[in-house]
């Protein structure tokens, strides 16, 4: 279970009174911007195993939203932020072939290889 403490109203939260928000850091395309990268930004995301910034929101709470950081394995929270305070710089690389799972099916980064949908 995750339990995360919400720098807004400064309670702990377990994860069932808080929503999920999904990968944080992604940059919305222009409106002008092709399907790709429109299909990128709704359906596309790293999904490594280690290491990675997410957003969540306390909503049984204060009803603000937050940022943590996460390793996805071991469910350790290493940094819990608020919004207008965003992470300095990105989580570590922690996704070598080793570390992601069947190198046949993906790259280094993680991604599935030549998948476009």
């Amino acid at each position: 279970m995750i339990v995360l403490q919400c720098p807004y109203c400064d309670e702990q939260r377990t994860e069932e009174e808080l929503t999920y928000g999904g990968e944080a850091g992604i940059a919305r395309p222009g409106l002008s911007a092709p399907d790709t990268e429109w299909t990128d930004y709704l359906f596309m995301r790293t999904n490594p195993k280690g290491a990675h910034h997410e957003l969540w929101c306390c909503t049984a709470g204060c009803g603000q939203w937050f940022l943590i950081a996460r390793n996805t394995v071991t469910h350790e929270v290493s940094e819990i932020r608020r919004l207008d305070r965003p992470f300095d710089k990105p989580p570590p690389e922690d996704r070598t072939l080793a570390n992601v799972g069947d190198p046949g099916a993906v790259d280094a980064a993680g991604a599935l290889q030549g998948y476009r949908p």
